[in-house]
This record gives structure tokens, C-alpha cells and sequence, in this order.
């Protein structure tokens, strides 16, 4: 089951650059808006929802060797300073609703886990690799981007400069 999650995984990566072949997002770029639902059900829009704070946007999926890792180590950072208005969603990628809810109660972080089924914002974001982690100030504008793993000290660095 794992290999046919890990095959459908690298369908959908190889997928990502299909659509938009030239599509790369970089610090300076107005980070893409998207619409979409919280694994609990909730509805979330970019920039809507988030208007006016930093928000870090990582992609992930449960095959993922180095996602469940950094998640907490993500989820640490960010309960240090969500009271200073950081915000994190984690987008999952190409992952039905019940794969993604194991996942997160297994992990254990609090953020806000996205569903991304159709791989429809993982493609406009361009990712190419998992993890993939981009950091956007409060005026929507991509300010970092991580692709792969990171450790805390790391991630929360990227995070912090948010808020300069």
C-alpha cells in the first residue's frame, strides 16, 4: 500500500510541472492565492484568511521520509510565536481526507492541515519536491522557500524574518 501511495506521489510531482512548466515561485513573487478545506472541514482562502499576517505554507504527504520529523519540529516554532501572528497551514498533497487525518493525529501538530486532492495548489505553487516550505509576509509576497528537510533552528529563522 505504501509503494502504491509513494507511486501515486511521484505521479503527482512529475504532474506538477506539466501544467505549468515555467511556473517558479521566488522570494520577491506574490504568493498564488487558493481556495480550499481544513481536514475538520473548515473553509480556508488565501489571502482572505490569513490577511495581514505571515503565513508559512508547507507542503508535505504522509510517504514523505522527512515530513513527519520536521513537522514537529515546525509545530514547536510555531507555538512559539502564533501569539505573535504567525500563522502555518500544512498543504497536503494528492491525499483523500482520511489518509491526511491519520497522518496528523500520528504526527501531532496543532496547525492547520489543508486538503489539496487534486494537487491543483501544489501545482500552482510549482513544488516540485516534498517537502517544499514557502514563507510569505503579511503583504502576500514570497519572502523564503525551503525545499526539503530543515531543522528547527532553520525554519525558525525563515519564520522569524517574517516579521522584520
Amino acid at each position: 500500500m505504501r509503494l502504491l501511495a509513494l507511486l501515486a506521489g511521484l505521479f503527482v510531482l512529475t504532474a506538477c510541472g506539466s501544467d505549468h512548466p515555467d511556473m517558479k515561485l521566488n522570494n520577491g513573487d506574490p504568493a498564488p492565492q487558493f481556495s480550499t478545506v481544513a481536514v475538520d472541514g473548515t473553509s480556508v482562502a488565501y489571502p482572505a484568511t490569513y490577511a495581514g499576517k505571515p503565513l508559512v505554507i508547507r507542503f508535505w504527504a504522509d510517504w514523505c521520509k522527512y515530513c513527519a520529523g520536521e513537522m514537529q519540529a515546525i509545530e514547536q516554532v510555531y507555538r512559539r510565536h502564533q501569539d505573535k501572528g504567525l500563522a502555518v497551514v500544512a498543504i497536503n498533497t494528492g491525499q483523500d481526507r482520511a489518509t491526511i487525518a491519520a497522518f496528523a493525529h500520528k504526527v501531532g501538530f496543532s496547525y492547520p492541515t489543508l486538503l489539496d486532492e487534486t494537487s491543483a495548489i501544489t501545482k500552482r505553487y510549482g513544488v516540485v519536491g516534498l517537502p517544499t516550505t514557502y514563507f510569505v509576509d503579511a503583504q502576500g509576497i514570497v519572502r523564503g522557500k525551503i525545499v526539503g528537510e530543515a531543522d528547527e533552528v532553520t525554519f525558525e529563522r525563515q519564520a522569524f524574518a517574517l516579521f522584520k
